[in-house]
């Protein structure tokens, strides 16, 4: 079983002494947000759990843990971008989150964390040419504590256009001039660049577009093989195999 810990919320930054005690317990409940009367209990033991997959933008709070839950495999997306309190008022400033992804990176190795670039958009402030330098000074730093970042374009869901009224589409020849932009870099400081639910459209500069959580990414963090169950997406351009959360 891989354990999803990221889609419903950021655990490691709000809820790591919550989700400790569950690490301790040996299960958690699980209550679905749309059927209040379903609950699903999840056994919490490294010889059922295959992989316990986090998703956070601030993995600081969980660092303190990493020897209890070094009995778990795991693997990390972290999310850091160039954007300032400005955007992202309640996240810690790139240096600090970039630092905390090396000293991660150090306790359970490169195959196990991933890097998020997302989502991209532009602007006055955040112009293509801030996002590519700005890319490859991360680039740089992170260079050998992971091998891959997944980026994606923002998609203007309601909430995104009632946060964020200013907010445009990013063009398509927008999105070509960064996807190129970051696959030449991240080639030059070992990383490779996945797009998350882009399509294909930048396969042809370089940019794997077979997806991020992968069956093929767990396996490398973990370094067996996993018989996957095969499982419908909850969205038809996303190659993820997870589809459930705590």
């Amino acid at each position: 079983m891989i354990l999803n810990t990221g889609m419903r919320t950021d655990i490691p930054a709000f809820y790591s002494e919550w989700f400790m005690n569950r690490i301790r317990e040996g299960y958690v409940l699980v209550r679905n947000p749309y059927r209040q009367d379903w609950i699903t209990r999840y056994e919490l033991d490294p010889d059922v759990v295959d992989c316990i997959s986090f998703c956070t933008k601030n993995p600081a709070p969980m660092l303190k843990y990493l020897d209890e839950l070094s009995h778990f495999n795991q693997y990390w997306f972290v999310t850091i971008t160039p954007y300032g309190k400005d955007i992202e008022p309640n996240v810690p400033p790139k240096e600090k989150v970039m630092q905390d992804s090396i000293t991660l990176s150090k306790a359970i190795g490169a195959n196990s964390i991933g890097w998020r670039y997302d989502p991209i958009f532009v602007d006055g402030t955040y112009t293509i040419e801030r996002h590519i330098s700005d890319f490859e000074e991360m680039c740089r730093i992170l260079s050998g504590y992971t091998t891959v970042c997944v980026i994606s374009f923002i998609d203007l869901y309601d909430k995104v256009v009632r946060n964020f009224p200013q907010v445009r589409t990013v063009s398509p020849q927008e999105r070509i001039a960064i996807g190129k932009a970051f696959a030449d870099i991240g080639k030059r400081y070992g990383i490779t660049i996945k797009a998350c639910a882009e399509g294909n459209d930048l396969a042809p500069y370089g940019v794997d577009c077979n997806g991020c959580m992968t069956k093929e990414t767990f396996e490398a963090a973990i370094g067996c093989s996993l018989n996957v169950p095969k499982k419908k997406s909850l969205r038809s351009e996303c190659s993820c195999i997870l589809g459930t959360d705590l």
